[in-house]
């Protein structure tokens, strides 16, 4: 049996499977640096995950939605109605309070996030002789290698990082279960690798791909959350892990592989050329909403001088917010497939 590759093994292994090793290595290596680093480039850091790979790969969504004439007209009514229903449904929770709204918003990412990862193991799993048991299994270890580190996130002494803000997650401290957990996760995580050797043995066959991004997710969850109690780290592992595959996969499967008729006005990102055509859009648009962003309302990185825009949040958080809101919930359409 081939390999599952969604494009082909160098792509998919460079931007998809290769990203959650990169960081891990990286952090192993210069763990010791990172808050002189941090410190030192915060700017920098903030403009490279948060902007150029955080915000922009919520803005890849359009190139497999609003930019492809077959798609909107394929699902026009959800593309139009979403973007609406999320800003009233953001006005009503923000005008519960700043931290109803964002609290809700983290639920739903993290959500988001973890989806993400169980769609990829579904899309390398896609050529297997599948079994109530054997689906039942994988995704009992994708949520595993998900699920445990938010938990002990939620039941531990509070962490050094957060998602939004400090009062995203509900949180209760309880070591005895963060214990129990721990077992729990340890126990299903010699399961996973035990099982994938004597299937492996069994059929001789390996999916590369699948066991890679299920490996690379426990590797970037836990020590991003569980073993390291550091924010830079944390952002470098959640965002460069989630992001840069996301941002992959919407252009390999959706514009390198489609035929120019398909594609329209959307060929001026293909190829070597529309290739970086492709990662500069992405690139200008994340910066103009985080500047936005930054003018009206965090006034972190970026302000204007002796201007108040605090009476208007309830109206400006959310409609900042549609884009981001509008990918979480959209995504959970767009990738359904038989």
């Amino acid at each position: 049996m081939a390999q599952p590759w969604i494009d082909k093994a160098k792509t998919d292994g460079f931007f998809i499977l290769a990203p959650s090793f990169f960081v891990t290595a990286v952090v192993f290596l210069f763990h010791d640096k990172l808050n002189v680093i941090e410190a030192k480039y915060s700017f920098y850091i903030w403009l490279f995950l948060i902007v150029f790979i955080d915000v922009a790969h919520v803005y890849a969504t359009l190139f497999k939605t609003y930019f492809v004439r077959e798609e909107f007209k394929k699902r026009s009514k959800l593309l139009i109605v979403l973007p609406i229903v999320c800003f009233v449904v953001g006005i009503i929770l923000f005008s519960l309070g700043s931290v109803v709204f964002w609290s809700v918003l983290a639920y739903i990412a993290v959500f988001h996030f973890i989806r993400q990862q169980y769609g990829f193991m579904r899309l390398y799993s896609r050529k297997e002789v599948k079994t109530n048991c054997s689906v039942a299994i994988d995704n009992l270890i994708i949520y595993t290698a998900t699920v445990y580190p938010m938990l002990y996130w939620f039941f531990s002494s509070p962490r050094a990082f957060i998602w939004f803000t400090e009062k995203d997650f509900i949180r209760f401290e309880n070591q005895l279960l963060v214990g129990i957990l721990g077992w729990i996760y340890g126990l299903i995580v010699i399961f996973y690798i035990l099982r994938t050797i004597y299937k492996s043995i069994k059929e001789r066959y390996f999916n590369i791909p699948k066991n890679t991004i299920i490996t690379g997710t426990f590797l970037s969850w836990y020590f991003g959350i569980v073993y390291f109690n550091s924010d830079l780290v944390f952002t470098l592992l959640n965002v460069v892990s989630h992001g840069i595959p996301y941002i992959a996969l919407i252009y390999l499967n959706e514009i390198d592989k489609k035929s120019e008729r398909d594609l329209g006005i959307l060929n001026y990102v293909k190829g070597v050329r529309g290739f970086f055509v492709f990662i500069a859009f992405l690139l200008m648009i994340a910066f103009f909403e985080e500047y936005v962003w930054e003018v009206f309302v965090w006034n972190e990185q970026f302000s204007w001088d002796n201007s108040d825009f605090s009476n208007w949040q309830v109206f400006l958080v959310p409609l900042f917010t549609i884009p981001q809101f509008t990918h979480y919930i959209l995504d959970g359409f767009i990738w359904k497939s038989k």
